[in-house]
């Protein structure tokens, strides 16, 4: 019996509240409606330019993974760093047995192996193109004469070639200030490779340059 007068009670509050007009019913119950922007709210934030923030929108960059490290480095020297599956798990690859994720932070284990490997494989490539006459199959020097003095490279040439490795290697080029920074580097290094008698090192410091910058290890 009480049971039906609730349901009762229950009903008629349901019918008494759907005959009101919404503004007179409580807040809670009122239906959902989209409200106009008041003309004096302040201004919203646009999404950063992509262009004016390296690429990146919304997160922060994030390093490559040995997978995608190991794959990079094949592709822009053309030749394999031979300890990278020794040294997977300092890295970060995942064993699925102690770790299940991969670590992709940067820290100073990550930053000296990779400064090893970049110097195995880029002095290896500095060496092959120093032996490879035809200018489309070298890897660091695409754009210099073959057995030019490489204190002798006019600047013209030399940025032409330090934006294309830039471009190989980051997937885009360097310019302005920062350019003509890299130009100077090679210039000083090249006269202290040849007072060496090790050319390799000119082209060879370079890549372990690019090979090193954030630019080349983070998306």
């Amino acid at each position: 019996m009480r049971s039906t007068s609730a349901s009762c009670l229950l009903a008629l509050l349901w019918v008494a509240c759907s005959s009101q007009e919404p503004d007179a019913l409580p807040a809670a119950a009122r239906p959902a409606q989209l409200e106009p922007v008041p003309v004096d709210h302040p201004p919203i934030a646009a999404l950063p330019d992509p262009e004016l923030s390296g690429g990146h929108v919304g997160r922060a960059p994030r390093r490559l993974t040995t997978a995608q490290l190991k794959a990079s480095i094949r592709v822009t020297t053309g030749r394999d760093w031979s300890q990278i599956d020794n040294l997977a798990a300092s890295l970060g690859r995942a064993d699925y047995a102690l770790v299940n994720a991969e670590a992709t932070e940067t820290n100073l284990v990550f930053a000296k192996f990779l400064d090893d490997g970049a110097r195995e494989v880029c002095l290896a490539t500095a060496d092959a193109d120093l032996k490879q006459t035809d200018a489309a199959l070298r890897i660091l020097s695409r754009e210099v004469p073959a057995n030019l003095d490489l204190t002798a490279i006019d600047e013209s040439t030399l940025q032409k070639n330090l934006t294309y490795l830039s471009i190989r290697f980051w997937g885009q080029p360097l310019t302005g200030d920062e350019l003509a920074s890299w130009s100077s580097t090679f210039k000083n290094i090249a006269v202290r490779a040849k007072a060496a008698k090790k050319p390799r090192e000119a082209w060879g410091s370079i890549c372990v340059a690019l090979m090193t910058d954030a630019r080349f290890v983070t998306y």
